[in-house]
């Protein structure tokens, strides 16, 4: 019977549902419910005062419930990956919830509840007679709306107190027996039953009961203690969840040892009836269900026969039963969750987990089940969960344009219990390596010559060409770089080596970063802004994982700050997306527990590399992948469409990585120590060498990825980003060594010493250079100094022959000639005038008597 249906003579019998207070309906509840107050003499005009000045308004806030985290199917529809409360209660509607739950929790707890106006006099009579007069144990009495009044007040005093010792005393305060705490609820259900029908009243009371343990409201019993929803439980199955409402503990259904609850009782044939108190109170309201014509004699007898069998179904609340290895990315959905809506005004609570763990949301993430699958069965099938090293792997794809994680895995299953961690013997952890350490605890890790991209990206914007020549030989001194932020750095210590072992020389930027080669990109931040090539990585939204700022040393340029993979992927994205760069996000959609969207944390995607920029960076990218250090995770991928990357090494082959993009998709693989030192070329696996494991991950990753999302040609590189660039090489003929080097080098080329020549310069200076005139900028130049010893052969055209012997004997040479009368002259010489040959060296000359036939040497014979 719904409230609007009440007979005149039940709502005045109901004592307090008539319109308005009486003075006597205050003075019979004053009376009849505080017995106690009423023998001490107090006068009923002073009863009915104190009664009408209580607060008769009850804010009745939102209930916890649980939060639920989902991925979403090939076909659409919501995969289930996680649960999170601090009740487990899902709040259902009226037409969700069975009749017989509705018929059993009226018949068992509150049999006049549709009569009354909110207080069972008779009950609350006794029960207050007993407890205040009598001194006999608490009974019960309270109506279903009393009984809501005080889940009410416990509900409130969970949501708002976050703080645990203010939450238990508010808890305390509204549910300790007193006359004072039963005057407010009996003053608070008559106002709750004047505002809301009898039927809403029962709905919002089975939402919020307590059933055991972390379970609340029926829905979430049902699937609990029987593995149904609410609307489907039987008749037998009803009257059992119904009873445990009366005594959460005592009656409960997943305590089959508790001798509370009958675990020593047996039947008539001797055998054990583990939940006989339960069945006890079951089988009462089901005789109640039975006296007040809820069930027929049939379903009465049937329900008592049937034994009380429950179905255990755990909802666990966290990440670690979520399905395809997805727990370290719902871990990351959660922190996400925890950190974005926490408000920093309030110290003693987080808004974040308090949202995620009472406000019934419905989360709708990123992940890619396929993509997940992909990455996930790929770590578990080529690298060990533990080894003789803290081995780790990962795997993360950010979508292109979009921010949105794609799939995340690592090489261990996901636990936040440290009991669980302990017993795993290292395959089971906490710690998320793919995200910073506010959203999984880890640290990040060098990415190695992955992190040269930024060296790229900020070469082609301050002008330069991928075809300019940098010098990029080995050196033990690099000399000044230049920070227009922290002003000029310098390691004089600062050595690095090249990964093949070589001393690198003249190569163009294109060339260093197809190979990949340490020295021709230090040659090329030479030239460059260290500064502006943090800026580029941040433009990316490169940051560092431990939330400190970036290093913008000369070594970082190879890799050396510790960054997350999944920062490094949604970089990797923003070239694959043409400058058009996003913050990684796992989250599309939040509903709370009242239907309405909460916005989920923005991916920012704006315009923030140049787009020139970006394509030049691709074009190289490209090549990395066609003819340089990625060839084998190009190879594998099938379908191929057009892709972009770069390799990353670590110093002492501690961490290795493959991190690429198509203009779809972008996927960070890598194999490392996560928290030693082993040089992973050292060290085998059943799948090959563990430095070679990340070429086999991404390519089944971006398999899955290209056949799903397709991928397009990137943007042709901008004829600036290819241009060749020729420049004066400085004249430093006649200059000392070190002059020349300084000279050729402040120019922007290289410097080489070819070694010692003949000359007829003063020794140490440079006699020759190669090349000369114009040359790529950045070519290295070849220099030879002069010994001191070389002599300029003269010019003997025109001379005689004993002129020209002359000549050729007073430079410290020896002469030798051939035709030509007693009027000859010198035709030609060898060598040339001007050569500068050794001394003691031989100059030939051809004489010629100016046309007419000349006369050979007596005897044949030449001089010298």
């Amino acid at each position: 019977m719904s409230a609007k249906n009440r007979t005149a003579s039940g709502a005045a019998g109901g004592l307090l549902g008539l319109v308005g207070l009486s003075a006597l309906a205050g003075v019979l509840v004053t009376a009849a419910v505080t017995p106690a107050l009423a023998v001490t003499g107090m006068a009923a005009n002073n009863s009915i005062t104190m009664f009408e000045s209580l607060p008769g308004y009850l804010e009745i806030g939102e209930l916890a419930q649980k939060s639920d985290i989902y991925a979403t199917a090939a076909d659409g529809s919501p995969v289930h990956l996680a649960s999170f409360y601090d009740q487990d209660r899902e709040e259902v509607p009226w037409e969700a919830m069975s009749q017989y739950l509705k018929d059993a929790a009226v018949a068992g707890e509150d049999p006049r509840f549709y009569e009354h106006g909110g207080v069972d006099v008779q009950g609350t009579l006794r029960a207050a007679l007993n407890e205040y007069v009598i001194g006999g144990a608490t009974q019960g009495g309270s109506s279903i709306t009393q009984q809501y009044v005080k889940n009410v007040l416990v509900n409130n005093a969970v949501r708002e107190h976050p703080n645990e010792e203010e939450r238990e005393a508010a808890i305390e305060e509204a549910t300790k027996t007193t006359p004072d705490r039963k005057l407010k609820e009996i003053r608070y259900a008559i106002s709750i039953e004047k505002k809301y029908p009898k039927d809403e009243i029962l709905r919002g009371y089975l939402n919020i009961a307590a059933f055991g343990g972390r379970v609340y409201g029926v829905e979430s019993a049902a699937k609990y203690y029987f593995g149904k929803s609410a609307a489907d439980v039987s008749l037998a199955e009803a009257a059992s969840l119904i009873a445990m409402t009366n005594n959460p503990e005592k009656f409960r259904l997943d305590q089959p040892d508790d001798e509370d609850n009958g675990a020593a009782t047996v039947n008539a044939q001797g055998e054990p009836e583990p939940y006989a108190a339960n069945k006890e109170r079951r089988d009462y309201i089901l005789d109640r269900m039975l006296e007040y014509k809820k069930i027929t004699q049939e379903d009465h007898d049937a329900a008592i026969a049937t034994p009380v069998t429950p179905v255990i179904t755990p909802s666990s609340t966290g990440c670690q039963s979520a399905p395809s290895g997805s727990g370290f990315f719902c871990d990351y959905v959660k922190n996400i969750i925890i950190n974005s809506y926490d408000d920093p005004a309030t110290e003693d609570v987080n808004e974040g987990a308090q949202m995620l763990e009472q406000g019934g949301l419905q989360v709708y993430t990123t992940l890619d089940l396929d993509l997940q699958a992909a990455a996930d069965g790929a770590i578990r099938e080529l690298v060990p969960f533990t080894s003789s090293f803290d081995v780790g792997a990962v795997s993360v794809s950010v979508q292109v344009g979009t921010g949105r994680v794609l799939a995340m895995a690592q090489n261990k299953d996901y636990s936040p219990d440290p009991d669980v961690i302990a017993a795993s013997g290292g395959t089971a952890s906490a710690v998320n390596y793919n995200t910073d350490y506010d959203y999984g605890g880890s640290s990040g890790f060098q990415p190695g010559s992955t992190y040269k991209i930024f060296t790229v990206g900020e070469w082609l914007a301050e002008g330069h060409s991928l075809n300019e020549s940098v010098d990029g030989r080995r050196k033990s001194n690099w000399g000044t770089f230049q920070d227009s932020c922290n002003g000029p750095q310098s390691d004089p210590s600062w050595n690095p080596k090249n990964d093949e072992g070589g001393n690198g020389g003249s190569m163009t930027a294109l060339q260093s970063t197809i190979n990949s080669t340490n020295t021709g990109f230090v040659g090329m931040a030479k030239e460059l802004d260290l500064c502006g090539i943090r800026k580029t990585a941040e433009a990316f939204g490169v940051h560092r994982a431990d939330g400190e700022p970036l290093g913008q040393s000369p070594a970082t340029i190879l890799g050396t700050n510790e960054i997350a993979p999944v920062t490094m992927a949604a970089a990797f994205a923003g070239v694959g997306g043409n400058g058009m760069v996003c913050d990684p996000i796992a989250i599309d959609k939040i509903i709370n527990g009242k239907g309405e969207e909460v916005a989920p944390p923005s991916a920012n995607c704006s315009q923030r590399v140049d787009p020139n920029v970006t394509a030049g960076m691709a074009y190289a990218m490209q090549r990395v992948m066609s003819q340089g250090t990625a060839t084998s995770s190009n190879g594998r991928t099938e379908p191929w469409v057009p892709m972009a990357g770069k390799t990353g090494t670590s110093d002492n082959n501690e961490a290795t990585w493959m991190s690429g993009t198509s203009t779809k998709v972008a996927t960070v693989a890598g194999v490392f120590n996560a928290s030693g030192h082993t040089n992973l070329r050292n060290e085998y696996f059943d799948a090959g060498q563990v430095a070679q494991i990340r070429h086999q991950i991404w390519p089944r990753v971006m398999s899955v990825a290209n056949a799903k999302y397709g991928g397009d040609d990137f943007p042709d590189a901008p004829d600036g980003a290819l241009r060749s660039i020729q420049s004066e090489v400085p004249n430093v003929v006649g200059l000392s060594l070190e002059a020349a080097q300084k000279a050729l080098e402040d120019a922007g080329f290289g410097f080489a010493h070819s070694g010692d020549i003949d000359s007829d310069l003063p020794a140490g200076t440079v006699a020759t250079q190669d090349p000369s005139g114009l040359a790529g900028k950045g070519t290295t130049v070849n220099v030879a100094t002069s010994n001191g010893q070389g002599v300029k052969v003269p010019d003997l055209t025109g001379m005689t022959r004993d002129q020209a012997k002359a000549a050729v004997e007073a430079a410290g040479l020896k002469f030798q000639a051939s035709g030509g009368g007693g009027n000859s002259v010198v035709t030609g010489q060898n060598p040339a005038a001007g050569t500068v040959v050794g001394k003691g060296g031989n100059v030939s000359v051809t004489m010629s008597n100016g046309g007419q036939p000349s006369t050979p040497p007596e005897n044949g014979e030449g001089d010298g």
